[in-house]
């Protein structure tokens, strides 16, 4: 027979054990991404995952979703807004309508090298971050693409070549270059790009050689200009009240592996842009350097879409840009 008091010890005792379960229990959290699995930003995303479930012990699992399977790109920042999901990664100048920072890495032609982007970052993160903060949100990394080019089914010997073609757009940059080469500017993101030339929605349009890859682009377009004219980059942030919700160790093994993958993810895209270019010669596609006359046609583009930015960003952006020419 069980005394009165040893049934009160067992009774403590499993209390105990519930109490302490929340604090050992393991973290779920959902991470959605726009981009398929083999794309070295999906990969990252998967290796960043993994870090995190080492580091904590399986503490905090994150499961990525690739290929806006989970909430499609203009989605995603929302999701982790509202707290429907914790973290994301999404394309950075998606947001340039919300505030002009988010789409600084697309000015044509301010940054073209690798170098050059990873010292215009430095010179805008801590805008982004706070723009984040303001929105319940915290930046943990970034990674660029590869350089822009544009994919179209003729010859483009200079800008006025582009007029009437059924531009691809996919933020304000890319429709307002539609808008001055007088083209047609339709909205498509990169997972529904492939459908949208397989069926003529668009013939034309401006992104790297790994959007043109994972898209198959040389089944629709023949012709590849590699004018470089801007490096993006994908942010990848957390809803702040979901990380405040972690315990200071998880919080130090997640940021530490964000760091990891900010590096490791601009090695991989350093690494591997020329063999995406590669691939599309590869698949019978024809890449090239623009004409001088293109390139001309372009840089004065450029200028306009730099003043434009400048004059929507204010004091803010010009801060920005003076830190970056410093």
């Amino acid at each position: 027979m069980i005394t009165l008091s040893r049934a009160l010890l067992v009774a403590a005792a499993a209390a105990l054990v519930s109490a302490a379960q929340p604090a050992a229990a393991q973290t779920k959290w959902n991470l959605p991404a726009a981009y398929p699995a083999d794309n070295p930003h999906s990969e990252n995303l998967a290796l960043f995952a993994k870090d995190v479930a080492a580091a904590t012990g399986d503490k905090l699992q994150i499961t990525v979703h690739a290929n806006a399977s989970l909430f499609k790109a203009p989605d995603i920042k929302r999701a982790v807004q509202t707290g429907q999901v914790q973290i994301g990664e999404v394309l950075m100048s998606l947001h340039e309508n919300e505030d002009p920072i988010y789409g600084v890495d697309v000015v044509p032609f301010l940054a073209t090298s690798f170098a050059e982007s990873k010292k215009l970052w430095a010179a805008s993160r801590s805008a982004v971050e706070k723009k984040l903060a303001s929105q319940g949100m915290m930046l943990l990394f970034a990674v660029p693409w590869a350089p822009q080019g544009i994919y179209a089914k003729k010859d483009l010997n200079s800008v006025e070549d582009m007029k009437g073609l059924k531009w691809r757009a996919y933020n304000v940059g890319t429709a307002r270059i539609g808008e001055l080469v007088g083209a047609q500017s339709v909205t498509v993101q990169a997972a529904e790009l492939a459908q949208a030339l397989a069926t003529g929605v668009v013939n034309a349009f401006m992104t790297s050689a790994a959007t043109g890859y994972d898209s198959k682009a040389w089944e629709s377009v023949d012709h590849f200009y590699d004018t470089q004219a801007w490096i993006p980059k994908n942010m990848t942030f957390v809803n702040k009240a979901a990380f405040d919700a972690l315990d200071k160790p998880t919080q130090d093994a997640l940021l530490k592996a964000a760091a990891a993958a900010e590096t490791r993810g601009w090695k991989m895209w350093e690494d591997k842009s020329g063999w995406y270019l590669d691939q599309l010669k590869a698949k019978g596609m024809k890449v090239q350097a623009p004409s001088p006359q293109l390139q001309a046609g372009l840089k004065k583009i450029g200028e306009q879409l730099t003043a434009d930015w400048l004059k929507k960003a204010g004091a803010g952006g010009e801060a920005v840009i003076a830190a970056y020419k410093k």
